[in-house]
């Protein structure tokens, strides 16, 4: 699949992993208490700035903070946007 959007100056895109169905000793966590992801897949990378180049890269796992980027559908997936340094780590 291509994906037709690319993201401008220190901007990626990221496509966040499902949240937690179950805790790791096996309850199952209902729709209604799962948390938002925190941790996706960079799917696109813009170009960077003048003095910023960019770290992260198109395949790289990353965590960030529970209320950065902006949401948007495209194609009915869901995505997020935002700068590189809203991104904490890459995993």
């Amino acid at each position: 699949m291509t994906l037709n959007i690319k993201p401008l100056a220190d901007r990626v895109l990221i496509e966040p992993q499902a949240a937690e169905t179950k805790t790791a000793s096996g309850i199952i966590i209902p729709e209604t208490a799962k948390e938002k992801p925190q941790r996706g897949k960079v799917v696109a990378v813009g170009n960077g700035k003048k003095k910023h180049t960019m770290t992260v890269k198109v395949g790289d796992i990353v965590l960030y903070g529970k209320f950065s980027g902006t949401e948007l559908k495209y194609e009915e997936n869901d995505y997020l946007i935002m700068r590189e340094d809203d991104i904490l780590a890459i995993v």
